[in-house]
């Protein structure tokens, strides 16, 4: 395992709740005393139903968005807001279109100070790393999707983040380019000391991915288990999911997570039949 023990935890979140004004001035509770822990360069996967609170436990994390209750601490220290310690992948490309690929990759350095000479030295380096040397004159407009996610892994890899924070980067990819950019991301994550927080909706690519998969319940989100992954590493996705132990954590994760996706979907048609 990639995390380091007897440390404090790089990420603690203690009885936090969340709430967000509607446009009808009443309140939604996103999440409600929700408490969890990940340790330095562990690698946590978050799934749970629909609307259950997931991306908003990563703006808590990410100090975009502040707890209405409870505290948020990052290696230590209390969450006031955005920090530099982390790094952050959307679902959505988050590249500049006016800047091609090298650019991209070295605005964050360049905005912490690096000096641009330097700054686009690091990015080639890391443009090569991600598979586009030889792509750097490019714009996002002339790139694929998956090449897209390679410069914003690039892009979030870079600065260096102790944390990095990732809401469903992968969903909008093809089943074959999703598979690759899993696999790149483990290869890059193994060669760094960060602490990873991944959203997804597919249980499998959080087993394939992670230390430890965390099972939200229906909103408002709580942490209902945490369930260790031992499968060894390094991990290759598409082999691992032939291993026998996956298949059982699998179904074990599965039937933890079915009745909450019952629950969120029974309240949905609830709504759309009142």
């Amino acid at each position: 395992m990639h995390a380091q023990a007897g440390r404090e935890p790089a990420i603690s979140l203690h009885e936090v709740t969340k709430r967000f004004r509607t446009p009808s001035r009443t309140f939604y509770t996103a999440v409600r005393d929700l408490s969890l822990e990940v340790a330095h360069g562990e690698f946590c996967a978050i799934v749970g139903p629909t609307g259950s609170g997931k991306s908003t436990t990563l703006s808590l994390i990410a100090g975009l968005e502040a707890p209405s209750r409870g505290r948020v601490l990052v290696l230590g220290e209390p969450v006031t807001g955005v920090g530099r310690h982390a790094g952050y992948m959307f679902q959505t490309d988050a590249v500049f279109p006016w800047k091609n690929v090298l650019d991209n990759v070295a605005t964050g350095p360049i905005y912490r100070g690096v000096p641009r000479k330097e700054a686009r030295r690091r990015a080639r380096d890391w443009v090569a790393r991600v598979g586009l040397a030889g792509f750097e004159d490019r714009y996002p407009n002339q790139l694929s999707g998956g090449m897209r996610k390679r410069v914003a892994l690039a892009q979030s890899l870079i600065n260096e983040p102790e944390i990095l924070l990732m809401d469903e980067p992968f969903a909008a990819l093809d089943v074959q380019t999703r598979t690759l950019m899993e696999n790149e991301l483990l290869e890059l994550w193994s060669l760094t000391s960060a602490s990873v927080v991944f959203v997804t909706h597919d249980l499998e690519e959080a087993i394939s991915l992670a230390d430890r998969v965390l099972v939200f319940t229906a909103a408002p989100a709580t942490l209902k288990r945490a369930y260790p992954i031992d499968l060894p590493r390094p991990r290759n996705v598409t082999e691992i999911r032939f291993d026998p132990r996956f298949t059982r954590f699998y179904e074990l994760i599965w039937e933890d997570l079915r009745s909450e996706v019952v629950v969120t979907y029974e309240r949905t048609t609830k709504g759309a039949t009142a």
